[in-house]
């Protein structure tokens, strides 16, 4: 069996990166773990992520973060599994009970099924790479393998 997620207010939805829980990384304070991950797009331009990181809603940030006015840092591609992993690891760290509730989704497949995202998310027909997925199931072993010492 798997388990999809999506929407924040839904049974897993505090999966999602728009969840509302914040992360300090980076001597900042980020409402969400999409505010963190959209400004890590630019450490050579500080007043552009401290406005990421200021915004409302985890939606203002990612649109924040597709703006190309402000070039996207040159090794984007190469880092960015990297930075989702240190937010997500960071989300689960900072607040135990969702690290409890993420280690209570047991063994099933964590899918997150954002229907425009073939990458992060399973796409719409189910083909994509579903990386938020797999990175949460890394977190999940990490949490396991330091709560069961």
């Amino acid at each position: 069996m798997a388990i999809y997620f999506y929407t924040p207010g839904d049974e897993y939805g505090f999966l999602s990166n728009f969840a509302p829980y914040g992360v300090a990384l980076a001597d900042t304070y980020w409402p969400t773990v999409e505010h963190y991950y959209q400004a890590q797009k630019f450490p050579h331009a500080p007043a552009h992520q401290a406005k990421i990181a200021q915004v409302r809603t985890p939606k203002q940030a990612k649109a924040l973060g597709w703006q190309r006015s402000i070039p996207l840092r040159p090794d984007w591609e190469a880092v960015k599994d990297g930075v989702m992993a240190t937010a997500l690891r960071q989300k689960f760290h900072t607040h135990a009970s969702l690290g409890e509730r993420l280690l209570a989704t047991g063994d099933e497949v964590l899918i997150e099924a954002a229907p425009g995202d073939y990458y992060w998310g399973c796409g719409a027909d189910g083909t994509g790479q579903n990386r938020l997925g797999q990175l949460l199931m890394a977190v999940r072993s990490d949490l396991r393998s330091t709560t069961a010492g």
